[in-house]
């Protein structure tokens, strides 16, 4: 009698449904690469016009830039003249009150508004929209209507509405105790909008169930935007801040549309001043020091905005 022994299994091989190892590697070296493709013309942009200009800038800064002379090397000459110079200094100062007046009215405006036009109903979106308006406006435009409005004497709306109401004709942009307040009125308006939208983007990612648990504990209004809201929305107050920081440093086209610095220099800045040294001095390597010490004051602050904003989670 014959028995059979039975045939070992045949292991199976899995089949390879990757193809060839050639067209493996393609394909990992496309998937990573295929990003940095779609980027390629965007990063090409910032190269050429934004980081190529700033490291020209800094070279520039050691010089003194004689056109068709060649440039002169002056080292650390242009950066001691700026420390000592004593318009720099007042249009420093100017900055810093602009950057502080406007970037914190603008915060607590979009803030306001932010918690007025959260709701999403349509006619709330509708009137969001409207409000956001001045935000996408170029600054230039924007400018110029404003600088029709504040005409000094009776051409100007604003004083026409005025002196229809008994008060007077006010100088606004034509005095030097006025015209930067003005002017951080008008950025306030023009940035509020900007701010608002990120607060509401803020918003809504807050856990709605945070605000049912406080309804239940007997929780105000004021409690809860003390307890619930504003410490949900750190990192969003974060982001508006060194945007708002950055936006107060580099003022620039609304003062030079509706002042030129002036009346009596009360409304230079720093950018001002750089552009001045650069377009009306010829000044180019004096212009690229302010500029490089501008760049590294808003490397430090924005730095500074982020250790803050760390500690504070931290904690």
């Amino acid at each position: 009698m014959s028995v059979s022994t039975p045939s070992a299994p045949v292991a199976s091989v899995p089949r390879d449904r990757g193809g060839p190892p050639a067209a493996r590697r393609v394909r990992r070296v496309r998937s990573r690469f295929s990003p940095w493709l779609f980027l390629a013309p965007a990063l090409a942009f910032f190269a050429v016009f934004k980081f190529w200009p700033v490291i020209w800038g800094v070279y520039l800064s050691f010089f003194h830039v004689r056109p068709y002379l060649g440039n002169e090397w002056l080292g650390w000459a242009n950066f001691s003249r700026a420390f000592q110079d004593p318009d720099l200094r007042a249009a420093v100062g100017h900055t810093v009150l602009d950057a502080v007046v406007s970037v914190a009215g603008s915060m607590l405006v979009g803030f306001a508004l932010a918690l007025l036009l959260e709701s999403p109903a349509r006619h709330v979106r509708i009137l969001r929209t409207a409000v956001f308006l001045p935000a996408v406006t170029a600054m230039v435009a924007i400018a110029e209507l404003w600088g029709a409005l504040l005409f000094p004497g009776r051409y100007g709306a604003v004083n026409s509405f005025l002196g229809a109401l008994g008060l007077g004709a006010q100088p606004f942009l034509a005095s030097p105790h006025s015209s930067l307040w003005t002017v951080m009125l008008i950025q306030i308006w023009k940035a509020a909008p900007y701010d608002m939208v990120i607060f509401i983007a803020g918003l809504v990612g807050i856990d709605r169930q945070l605000y049912e648990s406080a309804n239940i504990d007997g929780a105000g209004a004021w409690q809860r935007l003390r307890h619930i809201t504003i410490p949900s929305l750190r990192p969003i107050t974060t982001i508006v801040l060194t945007l708002g920081i950055i936006r107060g440093l580099r003022v620039f086209t609304e003062i030079n549309v509706l002042t030129g610095g002036g009346p009596g220099g009360s409304t230079e800045t720093i950018v001002t001043t750089t552009f001045k040294a650069a377009t009306v001095a010829n000044d180019t390597g004096y212009a690229s020091a302010i500029s490089t010490l501008l760049l590294i004051a808003t490397i430090l602050l924005t730095s500074l905005t982020l250790w803050w904003r760390n500690r504070l989670e931290a904690s």
